[in-house]
């Protein structure tokens, strides 16, 4: 039996770390441009569906602790077939979406050190850099990414932080007044766009078999970081919205946490924060680009993906880290970060929602609430439908993008399904 080594505090951090990665630095700006002075209301209704999804990922971890996490659990629910492996292939897409996201805002983050250099090619090699480089550091030394992890995680809560308690003293409560809150309708697609901040605390899940006294510890690490990450973000959005203009956010919105760090700290707070997005953005590409290597050499494993991704040197697996590297390099430098944006927050929509879906189909064998389940699968179902009803009013490319990714993962199941593995799902019908 493996030895327990990550205690309540340890589980909390995984979760913490997974979310505050670089999805509050990518997406802030996306949200005042959404939601305008309800900013905060949009990161709590996002925050809400975080927490319900979690109560699923608690149950099914304490019930089935494993590294493979969300793939395990809807294996577990629907058994091996065409949905199960599909939702893999869009998990590992999405992962690939996410690397993409962050290294769109490290570059936004970086040219604001070369003022004098902003242009197309500069962006486009500092996001290419931003793939390259922690890609390389995963093929020489996995042990250095989980062993950065936790002290950039502390460096990036602690300023954080530091901008909140600097900063309140110079907030505007009339640019939060309800006034200047969009609709309704734009508020809440404002929240479900910028999910993707939320995203990460599942990653306990994939931890779950090395957490002393899981059945207390598991559900305890994923609601306490949920909670502790929504508290953050609701007092960063009340900052960043009460202290700057709109017009200078939205001029800005690729960087907006550092403009919002300049009321109270100056240009030094600008840098400090420009200094923790670029920390954070690269160590969340890093730990990303680790996790999904291992998670292609999983599915390449067990017959979902071709058998190069199985491939590896000195125990790493290669194949996954150059295809994981080489397939984000072409999305982040030809797709846009709102499109990224509103395709990684739809991605992770649809698979916690197939989530919820699965934790109500066995609530019985994962002593569940039946009824707290069927909220979870209503509210992230319609969290999802709004996502891409006003992706197809506002921003149709994103949405064929997004179809186009599922209808990927589905064909490319399906036939590689059959043609690979016997398949007993795809041999019955």
């Amino acid at each position: 039996m493996k030895d327990k080594k990550i205690g309540l505090f340890g589980a909390v951090s995984i979760g913490v770390g997974g979310m505050v990665g670089g999805g509050i630095f990518a997406v802030l700006g996306e949200a005042v441009s959404f939601a305008k002075g309800a900013t905060v209301i949009a990161f709590l209704l996002a925050g809400i569906v975080a927490l319900l999804t979690s109560y699923s990922y608690a149950k099914f971890s304490v019930k089935f602790p494993s590294r493979g996490g969300t793939v395990v659990f809807v294996d577990n629910a629907f058994g091996h077939n065409l949905l199960s492996g599909s939702l893999n292939l869009v998990l590992w897409i999405s992962y690939l979406v996410t690397i993409s996201l962050y290294s769109i805002s490290f570059a936004s983050y970086a040219q604001t050190f070369f003022p004098t250099l902003k242009g197309f090619y500069l962006e486009h090699i500092l996001i290419s850099l931003a793939i390259l480089v922690p890609s390389f550091i995963n093929v020489v030394s996995a042990t250095f990414v989980s062993r950065s992890e936790l002290v950039v995680v502390i460096i990036k809560v602690v300023l954080l932080l530091l901008i909140i308690f600097t900063s309140f003293t110079y907030v505007d409560s009339s640019r939060v007044a309800i006034e200047n809150f969009s609709d309704p309708f734009s508020i809440f697609v404002a929240g479900m766009i910028i999910f993707v901040a939320y995203e990460g605390f599942e990653l306990i899940a994939n931890s779950s078999e090395e957490i002393e006294n899981p059945e207390k510890n598991l559900p305890r690490a994923f609601y306490i970081s949920v909670v502790l990450v929504i508290v953050l973000y609701l007092l960063i959005a009340y900052i960043t919205v009460g202290t700057v203009d709109e017009k200078q956010l939205l001029e800005a919105k690729d960087y907006a946490l550092a403009v919002a760090a300049k009321p109270a700290l100056g240009d030094i707070g600008f840098v400090l924060v420009t200094i923790a997005a670029l920390l954070a953005t690269f160590s969340a590409i890093n730990a990303t680009v680790y996790g999904n290597a291992r998670l292609g050499f999983t599915l390449a494993r067990d017959g979902e993906l071709p058998k190069k991704l199985n491939e590896q040197r000195n125990n790493i697996p290669f194949a996954g880290v150059v295809s994981t590297a080489l397939i984000s390099l072409v999305m982040a430098n030809s797709i846009d970060i709102t499109k990224i944006a509103i395709i990684a927050s739809a991605s992770f929509l649809l698979i916690f929602t197939i989530i919820n879906i699965s934790a109500l189909k066995m609530y019985k064998e994962l002593d569940a609430n039946k009824y707290l389940l069927i909220l979870s699968s209503l509210v992230s179902f319609t969290a999802l439908l709004t996502l891409l009803y006003n992706t197809y009013e506002k921003n149709l490319n994103a949405l064929i993008i997004f179809c186009s990714f599922l209808l990927f993962s589905i064909v490319f199941e399906f036939f590689y399904g059959k043609i690979a593995r016997d398949d007993k799902f795809l041999e019955s019908n």
